[in-house]
Protein backbone atom coordinates (compact mmCIF):
# COMPACT_ATOMS: atom_id res chain seq x y z
CA UNK A 1 0.00 0.00 0.00
CA UNK A 2 2.75 2.39 0.84
CA UNK A 3 4.51 1.49 -2.38
CA UNK A 4 1.39 2.24 -4.44
CA UNK A 5 0.97 5.61 -2.69
CA UNK A 6 4.57 6.42 -3.48
CA UNK A 7 4.01 5.59 -7.16
CA UNK A 8 0.90 7.74 -7.13
CA UNK A 9 2.78 10.72 -5.71
CA UNK A 10 5.59 10.33 -8.25
CA UNK A 11 3.06 10.14 -11.08
CA UNK A 12 1.29 13.32 -9.99
CA UNK A 13 4.62 15.12 -9.67
CA UNK A 14 5.67 14.07 -13.16
CA UNK A 15 2.32 15.22 -14.57
CA UNK A 16 2.79 18.66 -13.02
CA UNK A 17 6.29 18.93 -14.50
CA UNK A 18 5.03 18.01 -17.98
CA UNK A 19 2.19 20.56 -17.75
CA UNK A 20 4.56 23.30 -16.62
CA UNK A 21 6.96 22.52 -19.46
CA UNK A 22 4.13 22.60 -21.99
CA UNK A 23 2.89 25.98 -20.78
CA UNK A 24 6.28 27.70 -20.66
CA UNK A 25 6.52 28.50 -24.42
CA UNK A 26 3.02 29.97 -24.33
CA UNK A 27 3.79 32.17 -21.34
CA UNK A 28 7.05 33.41 -22.83
CA UNK A 29 7.10 37.01 -24.02
CA UNK A 30 6.54 37.10 -27.77
CA UNK A 31 9.27 38.65 -29.92
CA UNK A 32 8.76 42.31 -30.74
CA UNK A 33 7.37 42.78 -34.23
CA UNK A 34 9.43 44.76 -36.71
CA UNK A 35 8.10 48.29 -37.32
CA UNK A 36 6.08 48.72 -40.47
CA UNK A 37 7.90 50.58 -43.26
CA UNK A 38 7.00 54.26 -43.61
CA UNK A 39 4.98 54.83 -46.76
CA UNK A 40 6.69 56.99 -49.35
CA UNK A 41 5.48 60.55 -49.63
CA UNK A 42 3.50 61.12 -52.84
CA UNK A 43 5.09 63.43 -55.36
CA UNK A 44 3.48 66.89 -55.58
CA UNK A 45 0.99 67.04 -58.41
CA UNK A 46 1.51 69.47 -61.26
CA UNK A 47 -0.70 72.57 -61.33
CA UNK A 48 -3.78 72.23 -63.55
CA UNK A 49 -3.59 73.48 -67.11
CA UNK A 50 -5.77 76.36 -68.33
CA UNK A 51 -7.95 73.96 -70.31
CA UNK A 52 -8.56 71.83 -67.22
CA UNK A 53 -9.78 74.89 -65.34
CA UNK A 54 -11.87 76.44 -68.11
CA UNK A 55 -13.18 73.69 -70.36
CA UNK A 56 -16.13 72.49 -68.20
CA UNK A 57 -17.46 76.03 -67.83
CA UNK A 58 -16.88 76.82 -71.52
CA UNK A 59 -18.77 73.68 -72.55
CA UNK A 60 -21.70 74.69 -70.34
CA UNK A 61 -21.73 78.20 -71.83
CA UNK A 62 -21.73 76.78 -75.35
CA UNK A 63 -24.57 74.35 -74.65
CA UNK A 64 -26.65 77.00 -72.87
CA UNK A 65 -26.23 79.69 -75.52
CA UNK A 66 -26.78 77.25 -78.39
CA UNK A 67 -30.08 76.11 -76.83
CA UNK A 68 -31.52 79.62 -76.55
CA UNK A 69 -34.75 80.17 -78.49
CA UNK A 70 -34.47 83.86 -79.22
CA UNK A 71 -37.62 83.87 -81.34
CA UNK A 72 -39.69 83.24 -78.22
CA UNK A 73 -38.25 86.17 -76.32
CA UNK A 74 -40.22 89.36 -75.94
CA UNK A 75 -39.66 91.60 -78.90
CA UNK A 76 -37.73 94.79 -78.42
CA UNK A 77 -34.27 96.28 -78.39
CA UNK A 78 -33.26 94.02 -75.49
CA UNK A 79 -33.87 90.90 -77.56
CA UNK A 80 -32.23 92.43 -80.62
CA UNK A 81 -29.05 93.34 -78.75
CA UNK A 82 -28.86 89.91 -77.12
CA UNK A 83 -29.43 88.30 -80.52
CA UNK A 84 -26.37 90.12 -81.87
CA UNK A 85 -24.19 89.00 -78.93
CA UNK A 86 -25.10 85.29 -79.06
CA UNK A 87 -23.33 84.67 -82.43
CA UNK A 88 -20.29 86.55 -81.12
CA UNK A 89 -20.14 84.25 -78.07
CA UNK A 90 -20.38 81.11 -80.20
CA UNK A 91 -17.78 82.42 -82.66
CA UNK A 92 -15.38 83.09 -79.80
CA UNK A 93 -15.93 79.62 -78.32
CA UNK A 94 -15.44 77.85 -81.67
CA UNK A 95 -12.78 79.96 -83.39
CA UNK A 96 -10.89 82.43 -81.20
CA UNK A 97 -10.46 80.75 -77.82
CA UNK A 98 -9.41 77.17 -78.78
CA UNK A 99 -5.99 78.10 -80.31
CA UNK A 100 -5.26 80.37 -77.37
CA UNK A 101 -5.99 77.50 -74.99
CA UNK A 102 -3.78 75.12 -76.98
CA UNK A 103 -0.87 77.56 -76.81
CA UNK A 104 -1.35 78.10 -73.07
CA UNK A 105 -1.60 74.36 -72.40
CA UNK A 106 1.71 73.78 -74.22
CA UNK A 107 3.43 76.26 -71.89
CA UNK A 108 1.30 76.48 -68.73
CA UNK A 109 4.03 78.31 -66.80
CA UNK A 110 4.50 80.98 -69.47
CA UNK A 111 2.82 84.21 -68.45
CA UNK A 112 2.90 85.60 -72.01
CA UNK A 113 0.96 82.53 -73.22
CA UNK A 114 -1.67 82.69 -70.46
CA UNK A 115 -2.42 86.41 -70.57
CA UNK A 116 -4.31 86.23 -73.92
CA UNK A 117 -6.53 83.50 -72.45
CA UNK A 118 -7.35 85.51 -69.35
CA UNK A 119 -8.20 88.60 -71.43
CA UNK A 120 -10.41 86.58 -73.77
CA UNK A 121 -12.27 84.88 -70.91
CA UNK A 122 -12.82 88.24 -69.20
CA UNK A 123 -14.33 89.69 -72.38
CA UNK A 124 -16.45 86.56 -72.86
CA UNK A 125 -17.78 86.92 -69.31
CA UNK A 126 -18.83 90.53 -69.95
CA UNK A 127 -20.72 89.61 -73.13
CA UNK A 128 -22.41 86.64 -71.45
CA UNK A 129 -23.39 88.88 -68.54
CA UNK A 130 -25.21 91.24 -70.91
CA UNK A 131 -27.11 88.31 -72.47
CA UNK A 132 -28.04 87.00 -69.00
CA UNK A 133 -29.34 90.46 -68.03
CA UNK A 134 -31.42 90.58 -71.19
CA UNK A 135 -32.79 87.10 -70.51
CA UNK A 136 -34.14 88.23 -67.15
CA UNK A 137 -36.34 90.71 -69.04
CA UNK A 138 -37.26 88.95 -72.26
CA UNK A 139 -36.59 85.20 -71.94
CA UNK A 140 -38.39 82.48 -70.06
CA UNK A 141 -37.51 81.76 -66.44
CA UNK A 142 -35.94 78.45 -67.41
CA UNK A 143 -33.56 79.98 -69.94
CA UNK A 144 -32.71 82.82 -67.59
CA UNK A 145 -31.83 80.35 -64.82
CA UNK A 146 -29.59 78.34 -67.14
CA UNK A 147 -27.79 81.47 -68.29
CA UNK A 148 -27.24 82.60 -64.70
CA UNK A 149 -25.79 79.22 -63.76
CA UNK A 150 -23.47 79.22 -66.77
CA UNK A 151 -22.38 82.74 -65.83
CA UNK A 152 -21.58 81.70 -62.25
CA UNK A 153 -19.55 78.69 -63.38
CA UNK A 154 -17.61 80.79 -65.88
CA UNK A 155 -16.84 83.30 -63.13
CA UNK A 156 -15.48 80.54 -60.88
CA UNK A 157 -13.34 79.20 -63.72
CA UNK A 158 -12.03 82.69 -64.47
CA UNK A 159 -11.01 83.21 -60.85
CA UNK A 160 -9.29 79.81 -60.81
CA UNK A 161 -7.35 80.79 -63.91
CA UNK A 162 -6.30 84.05 -62.23
CA UNK A 163 -5.03 82.07 -59.24
CA UNK A 164 -3.13 79.76 -61.58
CA UNK A 165 -1.54 82.78 -63.24
CA UNK A 166 -0.54 84.17 -59.85
CA UNK A 167 1.18 80.87 -59.00
CA UNK A 168 3.16 81.08 -62.25
CA UNK A 169 4.20 84.66 -61.46
CA UNK A 170 5.34 83.68 -57.95
CA UNK A 171 7.35 80.74 -59.32
CA UNK A 172 9.00 82.98 -61.92
CA UNK A 173 9.90 85.57 -59.29
CA UNK A 174 11.42 82.88 -57.05
CA UNK A 175 13.44 81.49 -59.96
CA UNK A 176 14.73 84.96 -60.76
CA UNK A 177 15.68 85.61 -57.12
CA UNK A 178 17.50 82.25 -56.86
CA UNK A 179 19.40 82.94 -60.08
CA UNK A 180 20.43 86.38 -58.85
CA UNK A 181 21.63 84.91 -55.56
CA UNK A 182 23.66 82.25 -57.38
CA UNK A 183 25.30 84.80 -59.66
CA UNK A 184 26.17 87.03 -56.73
CA UNK A 185 27.72 84.10 -54.87
CA UNK A 186 29.83 83.18 -57.92
CA UNK A 187 31.01 86.73 -58.37
CA UNK A 188 31.91 86.96 -54.69
CA UNK A 189 33.90 83.71 -54.89
CA UNK A 190 35.69 84.81 -58.06
CA UNK A 191 36.58 88.33 -56.94
CA UNK A 192 36.52 88.58 -53.18
CA UNK A 193 35.84 92.02 -51.91
CA UNK A 194 38.90 93.95 -50.72
CA UNK A 195 38.98 94.44 -46.99
CA UNK A 196 38.27 97.97 -45.88
CA UNK A 197 41.37 100.08 -45.22
CA UNK A 198 42.56 100.00 -41.67
CA UNK A 199 42.51 103.40 -40.10
CA UNK A 200 45.66 103.91 -38.01
CA UNK A 201 44.90 104.54 -34.42
CA UNK A 202 46.90 107.48 -33.15
CA UNK A 203 47.71 107.55 -29.48
CA UNK A 204 45.86 110.15 -27.59
CA UNK A 205 47.97 113.21 -26.89
CA UNK A 206 48.55 113.95 -23.27
CA UNK A 207 47.31 117.35 -22.29
CA UNK A 208 50.05 119.92 -22.44
CA UNK A 209 51.32 120.82 -19.08
CA UNK A 210 51.65 124.40 -18.21
CA UNK A 211 55.26 125.49 -17.77
CA UNK A 212 56.03 126.44 -14.25
CA UNK A 213 57.07 129.97 -13.81
CA UNK A 214 60.68 130.29 -12.74
CA UNK A 215 60.75 131.21 -9.12
CA UNK A 216 62.50 134.45 -8.57
CA UNK A 217 65.40 134.29 -6.14
CA UNK A 218 64.73 136.11 -2.93
CA UNK A 219 65.72 139.72 -3.14
CA UNK A 220 68.97 140.42 -1.32
CA UNK A 221 68.72 143.39 0.93
CA UNK A 222 70.81 146.34 -0.27
CA UNK A 223 74.18 146.78 1.49
CA UNK A 224 74.41 149.86 3.67
CA UNK A 225 76.42 152.53 1.94
CA UNK A 226 79.75 153.41 3.71
CA UNK A 227 80.01 157.17 4.46
CA UNK A 228 83.05 158.81 2.93
CA UNK A 229 85.96 159.26 5.27
CA UNK A 230 86.37 162.78 6.55
CA UNK A 231 89.89 164.15 6.89
CA UNK A 232 90.62 165.43 10.39
CA UNK A 233 92.48 168.79 10.31
CA UNK A 234 95.80 168.77 11.90
CA UNK A 235 96.25 170.90 15.02
CA UNK A 236 98.33 173.88 14.53
CA UNK A 237 101.25 174.43 16.79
Amino acid sequence: MRISNAFLIVGVFCSLCVATTAQSPTDATPAQAAPAPTPAQPAPSAPPTPATLLQPALDQVQQTVSALKMEKWKRGTVRDEAGDRVPAILRDLHTTLPPLLDTANASPDSISKMLPVTRNVAALYDVLLSVADAARISATAEESTRLDQALVNLEHARLALDDRLQVSVAALEKQEADLRTTLQAREAAKCPAAPPPVTPVCPAHAPARRAKKASKPPATPPKPSTPPATSTPKAQN
